[in-house]
């Protein structure tokens, strides 16, 4: 998970009785004097001497593992703020060896391997676990969210890219060829879902006067301008699974030509889509549709200037409104201690 001080990495011990949430910021993690007083089983002030003499003795330098961030929160109706210290993964590991308990190898041990692989790749495996199903098991889930990921358009662009750059004898590698021949291969595999090419069912969906812009996903808090051309994020969760199963087996199909060096050329490969698609018993686009990708970009970015102009309103007018009963709750407490000063 992810907070506005960065994302958030569980560590549970192994016996279960303690949990800590590590924040992952600039490619290592953090936590705070008392968390790792609490993770290692032992006192905060055990913690500030074992500090003080790893920077005495020269192994590391704490100010360069450590950094103040200002937490905010509300305290009996106030906002207070206070500055947090936080220390990095090498003198988190430094203060587990001089601690000298099972705490302590126990996590050195998780973080030189799982913890080192997540902030290396992104991720970490059960391969063990994942190969033995039984009980909740969670497969299916790890399958769907890989597609979700290979299926993501900059992933899949970069993918089919690659693949006909190294398998397509007349592929020139320019930029524009590479989008325009993207652009075919996204729109017919949209089209076999929807029924429409991406800039059409853009257009079709695309409505100011709703929540989000009738947007179903979306990268943020909030709804940007760059959302609103992606034709993902428009369809409902039914037609995203399948999407997303159509397109990583579709990078199959042509993976595996790819790996037997069939060269092809750029139109037979839009002849090979046809044939994936309709092997799969899927609706196979005729042309290029009714609606450019430059014409749906220009109707779209109007609408979505309509949108922001009317979430910006309300907004205002919310703020508002919060400042006028905050004033109200204010004023109403100071009759109160007027009339409790009163004789």
């Amino acid at each position: 998970m992810t907070d506005a001080q960065g994302e958030l990495i569980l560590y549970r011990t192994e016996d279960g009785a303690t949990a800590i949430h590590l924040r992952a910021v600039d490619g290592t993690v953090w936590l705070t004097q008392a968390e790792i007083a609490t993770l290692f089983d032992t006192t905060p002030q055990n913690i500030t001497l074992h500090i003080r003499n790893i920077g005495l003795e020269g192994e590391l330098d704490p100010a360069a593992t450590c950094k103040e961030l200002l937490q905010v929160r509300v305290e009996g109706g106030r906002e207070v703020r206070r500055a947090m210290r936080l220390y990095a993964l090498p003198m988190i590991l430094a203060i587990g060896y001089r601690v000298r308990s099972p705490r302590g190898t126990e996590f050195r041990q998780w973080a030189t391997t799982t913890l080192a692989e997540y902030l290396r790749k992104g991720f970490v495996m059960d391969d063990a676990r994942l190969k033995e199903p039984g009980g909740l098991d969670y497969f299916d889930e790890l399958l769907a969210r890989i597609r979700d990921i290979r299926a993501s358009e900059k992933r899949f662009y970069q993918k089919v890219r690659d693949l006909f750059a190294a398998t397509s004898a007349d592929y020139d590698g320019s930029t524009a060829t590479a989008k325009t021949f993207f652009a075919t291969i996204q729109n017919k595999l949209v089209f076999a879902v929807t029924g429409r090419t991406a800039a059409e069912l853009i257009l079709d969906r695309a409505d100011p006067s709703k929540p989000n812009m009738a947007l179903t996903s979306h990268a943020g808090a909030r709804v940007r301008k760059a959302d609103v051309t992606v034709s993902k994020n428009y369809l409902a969760a039914d037609e995203l699974t399948q999407l997303n199963r159509l397109t990583t087996m579709f990078l199959d199909f042509a993976e595996e030509r790819a790996s037997r060096r069939q060269v092809t050329h750029m139109a037979d490969w839009i002849k090979q889509t046809d044939r994936f698609l309709t092997f799969n018993e899927r609706e196979v686009l005729q042309g290029p549709g009714r609606v450019s990708h430059e014409r749906m970009e220009a109707i779209v970015h109007e609408r979505f200037a309509q949108f922001d102009e009317a979430r910006r309103k309300e907004e205002a007018a919310q703020a508002e409104a919060e400042a006028i009963e905050e004033i109200g709750r204010i004023a109403q407490q100071g009759r109160g201690r007027r009339r409790k000063a009163d004789p």
